[in-house]
């Protein structure tokens, strides 16, 4: 079928749709199709379902639930290749997913001793750095960043003030000329990569500093470590709108697994979703949860096209690459004990297998490490074979420790979040200059077609509870405008300055 014919027909199609659905003017609750099965799709359908909008469907490209958050079974135990941590805990306000996973679900979770990290950075050819020495380096980061956090607060809150994280450690003279030493860069990637996934370069100072999460919620973090996997987490909500087995697996027919979503047709009478396997489905409204890369892909192609000021709010955002590299070894050869969690290797190449973690408590008798990598590295393992990956970790191991016998690795697992068309990176990471009304932008429905995400979460953007909290936002909006007839309005770049002067 010719493209412009193939558009009528669709446009036919619509008019039917809108005959279909003219009830929802006498009262009846709106259809719904959820792109995704994640956290934020399954999120904001139970929001829905709360609001007594019952006619739903989900369409998930992969064959489970939980997106981003993804057990997977590696050396006789399930570790976490996607999101691992409940990050922000024990501060002034709750964070909403921890009373889910340490009461509700009771998951297996480790507090994360990141402060024993000074303790345990090694040397690029071996041996220990001095605590002194490392603490020394690490208080005058701190310093650093309490400084750029002052700076932050004065700026406009518009945006056009902004600079990268990278900028802000130039004004302070905090390491000039860049990282002087291999432990100057890895601590430095340990305070900003580790984190972001992006280098300080790309990174907002003025959204970051201080990072909400931690501001709002507490600076500990507790790592998930429970063989149900954290994507319990999301068949606990699902299961509250939707039917389950025994096992808790979500088995509702409003869900439909391996359906590839490839174009969504839209006018103001309704949509149609086709997918992969030439499946149509028509709805009064379309949610759409795909992660920041898939829409910045051609996964899915919209009809007509998003306008250019979506278009530009889409790819205003970085989705940055976090890869967690799990290793199996016949028997342990690293420090274990008080303090040994996490362990530093300092390259003088930023990011070359820095940052180690190990699983006396997670994982006992596991005999696994994980060692992560993000942005450059991630997508270079991710293009190269896995044996060429774990020979370059066990050669850093051996540098790290050489005074040690210590193995090959037995075997090796990397995730490819990059290179996976239905996720094509990690979480987004926030950019240099992007303030609320980009935020709104990203956040705000094209007609019948409404978007949610982590990266819609203005102050949570790349965690769990960012993305669990912007599903319930996204739902807000689709039923703010079906019920109340409040129309979604994004705000003016310059509105707070505006008002600012008129209070004057």
């Amino acid at each position: 079928m010719k493209p412009s014919s193939f558009v009528t027909a669709m446009a036919a199609v619509l008019v039917l749709i809108a005959a279909q659905h003219a009830p929802l003017a006498a009262g009846r609750g709106p259809r719904v199709i959820i792109v995704g099965a994640g956290m934020s799709g399954i999120s904001a359908g139970k929001r829905l379902w709360d609001a007594g909008v019952r006619d739903l469907l989900i369409l998930e490209a992969t064959g489970r639930v939980g997106g981003r958050m993804h057990k997977h079974n590696f050396g006789g135990v399930n570790v976490e290749i996607g999101a691992n941590w409940v990050e922000g805990v024990n501060g002034e306000k709750t964070n909403p997913i921890w009373p889910m996973v340490n009461s509700t679900l009771n998951l297996r979770n480790f507090y994360s001793d990141f402060d024993g990290v000074v303790a345990n950075v090694y040397k690029e050819n071996g041996g220990l750095y001095e605590e002194e020495y490392v603490q020394k380096k690490m208080d005058r980061a701190d310093e650093v960043e309490e400084l750029g956090g002052k700076l932050a607060a004065e700026m406009d809150p518009s945006g056009s003030d902004d600079m990268s994280i990278l900028a802000m450690q130039r004004i302070f003279n905090h390491q000039p000329n860049g990282p002087a030493t291999p432990v100057d860069m890895v601590l430095d990637y340990f305070r900003y990569d580790y984190e972001f996934a992006e280098p300080p370069r790309a990174t907002s100072l003025q959204n970051t500093e201080p990072t909400a999460t931690f501001a709002d919620f507490g600076d500990d973090a507790h790592f998930v470590a429970d063989q149900r996997g954290f994507e319990t987490l999301v068949h606990h909500i699902a299961g509250q709108y939707l039917s389950t087995d025994n096992a808790g697996n979500v088995v509702d027919p409003r869900l439909k697994l391996n359906k590839v979503v490839r174009g969504i047709w839209y006018n103001r009478r309704g949509v149609v979703v086709s997918t992969e396997d030439n499946s149509r489905y028509s709805a009064d409204y379309v949610i759409v949860s795909t992660s920041l890369g898939v829409l910045q892909s051609d996964l899915i192609q919209f009809n007509p096209q998003l306008p250019d000021w979506k278009i530009i709010a889409i790819y205003r955002f970085d989705m940055a690459v976090y890869t967690k590299i799990f290793l199996k070894f016949p028997r342990k050869f690293w420090p274990t004990g008080p303090g040994k969690q996490f362990f530093v290797y300092a390259s003088s190449r930023r990011g070359y297998y820095g940052m180690w973690q190990s699983f006396e408590e997670e994982y006992p008798g596991a005999n696994v490490l994980m060692v992560t990598v993000t942005d450059r590295e991630s997508r270079r393992v991710e293009q190269q074979p896995d044996d060429a990956t774990k020979a370059e970790a066990v050669a850093v191991l051996r540098r790290m420790f050489p005074g040690v016998d210590v193995p090959d690795a037995t075997d090796v697992y990397v995730p490819r979040w990059w290179s996976d068309r239905f996720f094509r990176g990690s979480y987004s990471n926030w950019p240099i200059g992007v303030n609320r009304y980009e935020y709104d932008q990203l956040r705000a429905p094209v007609g019948r077609v409404y978007f949610t995400g982590e990266h819609t979460s203005e102050h949570y953007n790349g965690y769990v509870h960012g993305a669990y909290l912007a599903g319930m936002d996204s739902a807000d909006i689709l039923i703010n405008s079906v019920f109340n007839k409040v129309e979604f309005k994004v705000r003016g770049k310059y509105d707070d300055l505006q008002a600012a002067a008129e209070a004057m």
